[in-house]
């Protein structure tokens, strides 16, 4: 059903890193978002008003929140897709994001709502109906709401939407609430037992959540969040893929929003070649790296002496002292700059973001001691960096 859906309504479906493709799958999600949401939310009121059960109302409510979710995402969409202007060069992709905030917004409040009600009907139970359909249009609702789940799920990998992600986690909740709900109904209508404000409550309760956990994601890349690893790595391989670059560091990645990058890199090149085929090289990188990753690139050159055999013992020299003091420790920029009376050494070390700058401190001149052991001529120069990959 999901891949007729996409063929049926998504041209170029394939092509997900351009605008307009990734808009097209925003619109369909949207749409069937709701269409389901707004048909459970009819079915669901009619039931909970039949039955005088707020644990049903709450929940169709909930549904009702969703179709409005859906068409804010809807919005935001539309709105993300517009081009670049003056004010706004980088382009509108973060109304993405805004437009998320806004649904996880409404949907607290729509929980919190339902929790003061359901609280009341603790306080002050009341007469239940009961049928057997009301069971079957429950079950019904699960299974809408889990190929909801999926449908969203599946769609948000494929164009990377976090919104699409939060919606799909919504969704596969709502499984759970719908399920505490038709136990509640299923209890009352075999047992007489009325846990109509308990389940009511815990509806809200997961509505909260839900709303609590679409704002966490979507505040992440708002504020600005770690570079994702597998883009560190694409990134990182594609620039070193080109003859004439012999290493990558110091890789930065700013989002605005879920198809517009901008990155910055620097890239080590050979301090004795040729500037006018190196440039021409970085040019072709950045050219491309827009072309094939869709990453506004913009590189910084470092020469590096990779073929002095004094450069080459020396660094080694260094990393081993660094793999002693913390493995997880990695060197860069590494220069030998030779005066009448000491050598000095420049170069820049990469800590773990979790290790404390004191910490650092102490293991920068750990390394500088023991390199003045090793040759008292030896000065150091060091820059302690930190990584800004996320997941290390």
């Amino acid at each position: 059903m999901t891949e007729f859906l996409v063929r049926r309504f998504v041209k170029d479906y394939n092509q997900v890193k351009r605008a307009k493709v990734r808009t097209a799958y925003g619109v369909l999600a949207s749409g069937v978002g709701i269409c389901c949401n707004l048909l459970l939310f009819l079915a669901k009121l009619f039931l909970g008003l039949f039955l005088n059960s707020i644990s049903v109302i709450s929940d169709a409510v909930n549904n009702l929140s969703d179709a409005a979710s859906s068409i804010i995402s809807l919005v935001g969409v539309k709105m993300a897709e517009r081009p670049a202007d003056k004010d706004h060069p980088f382009g509108h992709g973060r109304m993405e994001y805004v437009a998320a905030l806004i649904v996880s917004f409404l949907v607290i409040e729509v929980g919190w709502t339902f929790m003061k009600t359901s609280f009341g009907k603790v306080r002050n139970p009341e007469e239940l109906g009961f049928h057997a359909v009301s069971l079957v249009i429950l079950a019904l609702s699960i299974g809408v709401k889990l190929w909801l789940g999926l449908f969203n799920k599946r769609l948000g990998k494929r164009i990377g939407s976090k919104v699409m992600e939060a919606t799909a986690a919504d969704s596969l909740g709502d499984v759970l609430v719908t399920s505490a709900t038709l136990v509640s109904v299923a209890l009352y209508g075999l047992f007489q037992i009325n846990i109509d404000g308990y389940i009511g409550m815990a509806v809200s309760v997961a509505v909260i959540l839900a709303g609590i956990g679409i704002a966490r994601d979507t505040l992440k890349p708002l504020i600005g969040e770690a570079i994702d690893p597998s883009l560190y790595r694409k990134i990182k391989e594609f620039v070193e893929s080109y003859r004439g670059i012999l290493g990558t560091h110091d890789l930065l990645v700013h989002s605005y929003g879920p198809s517009t990058n901008m990155a910055s890199i620097h890239a080590e090149v050979d301090a004795h070649g040729r500037m006018e085929e190196i440039h021409e090289v970085i040019d072709r990188i950045e050219r491309e790296a827009k072309e094939q990753l869709g990453v506004l690139l913009v590189i910084h050159m470092d020469p590096v002496e990779h073929e002095d055999p004094d450069w080459e013992e020396r660094k080694q020299a260094v990393l081993e002292i660094l793999d002693e003091l913390d493995g997880r420790i990695t060197l860069h920029d590494f220069r030998v700059v030779r005066g009448r009376e000491r050598i000095r050494l420049f170069f820049d070390i990469v800590v773990p973001y979790e290790m404390k700058d004191e910490e650092a401190e102490a293991v920068k001149r750990e390394l500088e001691e023991r390199l003045k052991l090793c040759d008292s001529q030896t000065e150091c120069v060091i820059t302690v960096d930190k990584s800004y990959v996320g997941g290390e």
